[in-house]
């Protein structure tokens, strides 16, 4: 048998959408509930997804939006938490770190949560809107 050339297209061949196609509905879910999903990691899945489909998916767009801007958030809270879990650790003179511990293990259950929540309500092309964000990216 020969190879498929540009004369001869293989015939089994799916067809390729354009780099820049828009998404369809499904793909948009899609896009949209992982953006959230990946939260879960940090803040790089969002953005990445964000920055790749925000012009091909109104859904994906919106949402991923929503996810960066929670999860930078997270992020702010974590700095937040270790600069009080390190200045009580040194005014108890060690006693804190017993207990701080516990702050961070709650805002992780509390990132995981939410990023749950907004996966389960984008996969069916529902917006998702976190208690508490800052909004940087409009």
């Amino acid at each position: 048998m020969t190879e498929p050339n540009a004369q001869y297209p293989d015939p089994n061949a799916q067809p390729q959408q354009p780099a820049g196609a828009a998404l369809t509905q499904e793909q948009d879910n899609q896009w949209a509930s992982f953006a959230h999903l990946g939260g879960i990691l940090g803040f790089l899945p969002s953005l990445i997804i964000w920055l790749v489909f925000k012009e091909r998916g109104r859904l994906t767009d919106v949402e991923a939006k929503e996810a960066v801007n929670f999860q930078i958030t997270a992020a702010i809270a974590y700095v937040a938490i270790l600069i009080v879990n390190s200045v009580l650790t040194a005014v108890t003179f060690g006693f804190w770190a017993l207990i701080g511990w516990i702050l961070p293990l709650a805002l992780w259950v509390i990132v995981i949560v939410f990023s749950i929540q907004g996966f389960l309500k984008a996969k069916d092309g529902n917006h998702y809107r976190y208690p508490f964000a800052i909004r940087l990216i409009k």
